[in-house]
């Protein structure tokens, strides 16, 4: 019998614990704001250790991250070696965005309806903390794999910028791998991803009796005319288009605003904060300038009034490269040998922990559990949801490419930062 055959009966067999596994994890909530996760790291790593991984519990000092905007967070690394060869990681975060209105299900039920499961985090990316892990459990426990090393790095704090997680791992070198696989959606690979730059616009006026609103300068009516400018520039930011197919032009939303002291007080402050995504052929620092010069620009039109920008989160886009078209291209060989299917390899317009392991020059793609377009999994959005045959198929996936990858046989010519060549049959 074929070894990928081994493995796909093998993960077949054993998806119903795969399944309750996922289930506890969406069940434990791990919202970030306010990023207090440890309790479903301590979760996790319990789980994995009752199907015989040994799991590194690497916990982040409180003070480090109260500093990122979280209580607590604890990655996870799993090393499995299976001999000599190359090092394959496998990246997933188990922190999710608070769930918000109109869920018509508990969003930490893991309710199942018709072959679909639901709950915060489910698709984004619980899931693939169950991928990742019964791969590598298949790859052991059908014997098939004799050669390299599987790591397993889970981690906290994606919601917040992986600054804490994934690339705290590879800063601090308690990891080196050849190359990787961070999480992403079933039915494409991504190889490439925006970048997203967050700022914190503060515009400060000064406060007076709304009975007397010309003896204060109001910090309000001085934002909105910076709405104005922001919104104009977004409709311009829709010319700006990306030659990476699954990406389609540069966005920009303000997702927050607060501000006043009271009705019936002129408002002497008012905070915004906006979001503007990045494409892999803009270079973040002059999106960052020309964003900050359209603000202060603006705000310099309201007399009296003063601005202060803070960066927030930059997050760099992640461009394709030739390193890691080869395990690209594997994996979507392997979802079009399940599936008949044609599966391309895209952009997503979301950024990633994929983009750490780039800058530290790992070879890395987007693979893992979810529908075909990001949309379809509510991701983000109320009653976010997993089909569970995707489960399997990407379990099966990433065990074949995982085999194939670090199986001894002829060299791709693949090599990443760690040294070691990346070898496919």
């Amino acid at each position: 019998m074929h070894d990928a055959t081994v493995l796909d009966l093998w993960l077949a067999q054993a998806q119903e614990d795969a399944r309750a596994v996922l289930a506890s994890l969406v069940r434990q909530r791990s919202d970030n704001p306010p990023g207090d996760c440890a309790a479903h790291a301590e979760l996790a790593a319990t789980l994995l250790e009752a199907r015989g991984l040994s799991v590194e519990r690497l916990p982040i000092a409180r003070d480090q991250a109260a500093e990122a905007g979280m209580v607590s967070t604890t990655n996870l690394v799993v090393r499995q070696r299976f001999g000599e060869g190359p090092t394959l990681a496998l990246c997933a975060h188990g922190d999710a965005v608070p769930p918000g209105q109109g869920w018509t299900v508990d969003p930490y039920g893991a309710e199942i309806r018709d072959g679909v499961m639901y709950g915060r985090g489910v698709a984004l990316s619980k899931s693939d903390f169950v991928t990742y892990a019964w791969a590598l459990l298949a790859l052991r426990e059908t014997g098939v794999l004799d050669r390299g090393t599987i790591e397993l790095h889970l981690t906290h704090d994606a919601e917040a910028g992986g600054e804490l997680g994934a690339a705290w791992l590879l800063r601090t070198g308690v990891t080196r791998p050849d190359m990787a696989i961070c999480a992403g959606f079933a039915h494409a690979v991504g190889i490439a991803h925006n970048g997203c730059l967050h700022l914190e616009v503060e515009i400060r006026g000064r406060s007076a009796h709304a009975a007397l609103p010309e003896t204060g300068i109001d910090a309000l009516e001085a934002t909105t005319r910076l709405l104005d400018a922001l919104y104009t520039h977004r409709k311009q930011l829709a010319a700006r288009r990306s030659k990476v197919a699954g990406i389609e032009h540069a966005t920009l939303v303000v997702g927050m605003i607060e501000g006043g002291i009271n009705t019936n007080v002129v408002p002497d402050r008012v905070t915004l904060r906006v979001d503007r995504r990045i494409l892999p052929e803009e270079d973040p620092e002059t999106v960052e300038s020309g964003l900050r010069a359209l603000i202060e620009t603006e705000v310099g039109r309201s007399p009296g009034v003063s601005v202060r920008t803070r960066r927030v989160l930059l997050a760099r886009p992640l461009v394709p490269t030739p390193a890691a078209e080869p395990i690209a291209r594997l994996l979507a060989a392997e979802v079009e040998r399940r599936t008949g299917r044609a599966t391309p390899l895209i952009g997503i317009p979301l950024y990633s922990d994929a983009r750490h392991y780039a800058a530290a020059g790992i070879p890395v793609v987007s693979y893992g559990a979810g529908p075909r377009e990001i949309l379809d999994s509510g991701a983000h959005r109320a009653d976010e949801r997993l089909v569970l045959a995707d489960l399997l198929l990407a379990s099966q996936v990433v065990a074949a490419t995982a085999w194939q990858l670090l199986a001894p046989a002829a060299a791709t010519g693949v090599r990443g930062a760690g040294g070691g060549k990346v070898n496919q049959t």
